[in-house]
């Protein structure tokens, strides 16, 4: 369904193109779906899940204080939807075209984002001679500018891509530059949630950040998988007993620092389980979702679609 909505919309998603794209009968379809709006509603639901959990287990991991968490959860947030643009798309562009029961999902999720960015007010109070802060509207401003920033942002890297995956310009006369990766949006989009709250000085010091660098697995990682569609097929590496306890681990405590998943696998020498876990990056089946080592706070480990699925086929 994800993949459907990304191709043709949320309006053109039929349940005959679905099936053909899961590979299943209508039969099967409706054994588990009332209809297309049932089906996109499930998605858009493991969607949220999916994005909540990143978000929450990067801000848990980031440094204490509401800026350094509210920039953590929305730099994790921007990785996944680099790394699934579908998923991105659905949250982001398509929920808008979905139904009743997905919008009002969507306004309870909006609902959320804007109290967490409404804590600002207390920063800002904290800081401010006066007692006077931001009104509480403030928040939902932000949160409603910086959404509409990336939604303009994977309109423009849906359009810049033409069927044969250039990038052209929209008459299609010459290519174009396409979009950069969402993270670059980074320090532009966190000046824009603390320049109300905390003022000009720190939007500015938001602007001069290091921005982190995309956790994307090499093109030679990402092998097509075989006829059977088994997601170990391709994996250039040799799943030993600890490499798999590893990633089980960190599926099962997402955002986890080397340490805690060094303890969960009972892996004793720290040298060893940064390997490990640089080994598990370059192949694509986890990403760092954490400022990392480089600024002296902790790595915070989270599996990617591959590695959830390759996780799956442990278990099975």
């Amino acid at each position: 369904m994800a993949r459907v909505v990304a191709e043709h919309g949320a309006g053109s998603a039929t349940v005959s193109r679905v099936v053909s794209r899961a590979g299943v009968s209508r039969r099967t379809f409706y054994e588990q779906f009332s209809g297309c709006e049932d089906c996109f509603q499930a998605v858009f639901e493991d969607a949220v899940e999916r994005a909540s959990a990143v978000a929450t287990a990067a801000a848990v991991s980031a440094p204490p204080g509401w800026r350094e968490q509210v920039r953590a959860g929305l730099a994790a947030l921007l990785g996944l939807f680099d790394e699934e643009p579908a998923v991105g798309s659905l949250l982001v562009v398509d929920a808008l075209g979905a139904g009743l029961g997905v919008l009002e999902r969507r306004a309870r999720v909006l609902e959320a984002l804007t109290a967490v960015v409404d804590r600002g007010r207390s920063e800002a109070r904290g800081r401010r001679a006066s007692s006077s802060s931001p009104p509480p509207l403030t928040a939902e401003g932000v949160v409603g500018a910086v959404l509409s920033v990336i939604h303009g942002r994977m309109l423009e890297q849906g359009a810049g891509r033409s069927a044969n995956g250039s990038s052209r310009s929209p008459g299609g006369s010459r290519p174009r530059r396409a979009p950069g990766p969402l993270l670059g949006m980074l320090n532009s989009l966190m000046a824009i949630v603390v320049l109300p709250y905390l003022g000009q000085a720190a939007a500015a010091k938001e602007l001069a950040r290091p921005v982190p660098k995309a956790s994307r697995a090499p093109k030679s990682s990402r092998a097509p998988r075989g006829p059977s569609g088994d997601p170990l097929a391709g994996l250039n590496m040799r799943l030993t007993y600890r490499t798999l306890v590893v990633l089980s681990a960190i599926g099962a405590d997402p955002g986890a620092s080397n340490r805690r998943i060094a303890d969960a696998a009972g892996v004793h020498d720290q040298g060893q389980i940064s390997k490990l876990l640089g080994r598990l990056e370059k192949l694509g089946l986890i990403r760092n979702t954490g400022a990392g080592q480089s600024r002296g706070e902790p790595n915070a480990w989270a599996l990617t679609t591959r590695g959830r699925e390759v996780q799956r086929a442990i278990g099975t």
